[in-house]
């Protein structure tokens, strides 16, 4: 098991993975009540904190996989995506609609990336 690094415990997960150069994020999510964008941003930037830890960066994504609580949400979720993308190297992405495990909660962001 040494080959398999573990980040970020929390309750009863970590929140980031890696093993054999790969880096698996849990979905990350905003403080419920802020708006869709506010989400984003606070979601990214967690994003960015665990794939440095891994000895990654968002260059490096292979697949991201968004949730939304709200499809009315993906435009200004896409506004906030856009601007962090690096476009040179944007992973394979999708998006669904799902109900979110807390009240408020708009968006969730899965990655999976190299290292």
């Amino acid at each position: 098991m040494s080959d398999i690094k573990r980040y970020e415990f929390d309750t009863r997960i970590h929140h980031a993975v890696k093993h054999n150069a790969i880096v698996y994020l849990t979905g990350q999510v905003g403080t419920p009540g802020q708006s869709a964008a506010e989400q984003t941003s606070e979601v990214l930037a967690k994003i960015d904190h665990l794939l440095a830890l891994a000895g990654s960066d968002k260059s490096r994504i292979l697949n991201a996989i968004l949730w939304l609580d709200d499809f009315r949400d993906f435009e200004e979720v896409n506004s906030v995506w856009d601007a962090w993308v690096d476009k040179q190297c944007a992973p394979a992405r999708s998006t669904g609609q799902v109900r979110l495990a807390k009240p408020g909660m708009l968006v969730e962001i899965i990655i999976t990336a190299a290292t």
